[in-house]
C-alpha cells in the first residue's frame, strides 16, 4: 500500500484502486494533501487500463467530517476561494473519470465529506453510518458540489430541507431517499465492499464508462441529444470484444470474461 504524505493511502489490487482518507484524528477532515492526493490518484486511474474501479473510504471512526471545524473562523476570503477551487477541480475530475467510483461510508459522512460521497457513482454504507449536511450550523452554504448533486438525486424541496435543517440522516433514511445504494452489517462491511467492487471490476468497463458519461451529461442535454449519443455510442459498442464475448457467453450459458 502506498501513502501520500500519510494523509491518503493508495492500494491497487485486482483491478480495484482503494483510496483511504487517513486523518483519523480529525475524522478524515480534508487537507490540501488529501485533495491533491485524490486528484493525483484519479489521474493514475484514468491512465491505467488495469484499474477498473475506484473505492473511496475513510480510516478510523468515520468516512469524513469534511472541513476541519477546529480551523474554521480564521480563514480569509482568498484562502477559502482557492481551497474550494482545488476541491472543485477534484469533484469535476470524479465526474469525468469514465470508471465507477464507490464511496464506502462508515461512521459519519458530514459536510463536504457527505458531498464527496455524493460525487461518487455509488454509495455503500455500514449499518450504523450517518449523513449530515452540517454547513448551516456554522453559518455556511454547502460546497463540494452538494448543491448540484443532492437536488438531482432526491428532488429540490427535500434537498433544501436537508440543507436548511442540517440534521443527521440515519443510513435507513438515506437509503429510502435514494442516497445510499446498499447497506451492510458492520462485521461484513469490508468484505461486502470488496466483493461489490470486484464484481464491477470484472464487468464490461468500457460499457460502464460510457453509461457514466452519457448519464452525467443527460441533465444538461435534451432527449434528442441523449438519444443521438446513445445511437452513436451503441454503433461503436457492437464492434467491441466485450460485446462479442458477452454474446458468446450468453450462447454458451457461461459467465462472460470481459476485458480479455
Amino acid at each position: 500500500m502506498e501513502s501520500i504524505a500519510s494523509d491518503l493511502l493508495v492500494e491497487v489490487k485486482t483491478g480495484v484502486m482503494t483510496l483511504t482518507l487517513n486523518r483519523p484524528e480529525s475524522l478524515n477532515s480534508f487537507s490540501p494533501v488529501i485533495i491533491e492526493g485524490l486528484k493525483e490518484s484519479l489521474t493514475k486511474a484514468k491512465e491505467d487500463a488495469n484499474i477498473k474501479v475506484v473505492v473511496l473510504k475513510g480510516a478510523g471512526r468515520a468516512f469524513s467530517a469534511g472541513g476541519d471545524v477546529k480551523r474554521m473562523g480564521s480563514g480569509s476570503p482568498l484562502g477559502t476561494y482557492e481551497h474550494i477551487g482545488k476541491l472543485n477541480e477534484l469533484i469535476v475530475q470524479m465526474s469525468k473519470l469514465e470508471k465507477p467510483i464507490i464511496a464506502a461510508v462508515h461512521g459519519y459522512a458530514a459536510g463536504a465529506g457527505f458531498n464527496l460521497a455524493l460525487a461518487c457513482d455509488l454509495i455503500l454504507a455500514e449499518e450504523d453510518s450517518k449523513f449530515i449536511l452540517s454547513f448551516s450550523k456554522v453559518g455556511l452554504i454547502s460546497d463540494g458540489g452538494g448543491l448540484y448533486h443532492l437536488p438531482r438525486l432526491i428532488g429540490l424541496n427535500k434537498a433544501k430541507e436537508l440543507f436548511f435543517h442540517a440534521e443527521p440522516l440515519s443510513v435507513d433514511e438515506a437509503y429510502k431517499l435514494g442516497i445510499v445504494n446498499q447497506i451492510y452489517a458492520k462485521e461484513l462491511f469490508a468484505q461486502k465492499v470488496e466483493a461489490y467492487a470486484q464484481k464491477l471490476a470484472e464487468g464490461p468497463s468500457l460499457s460502464y464508462g460510457f453509461i457514466k458519461k452519457i448519464a452525467n451529461q443527460s441533465f444538461g442535454s435534451t432527449l434528442e441529444e441523449v438519444l443521438e449519443q446513445e445511437r452513436i455510442t451503441q454503433a461503436t459498442m457492437v464492434t467491441t470484444n466485450d460485446h462479442l464475448e458477452g454474446v458468446q457467453a450468453f450462447k454458451e450459458k457461461r459467465t462472460p470474461k470481459f476485458g480479455q
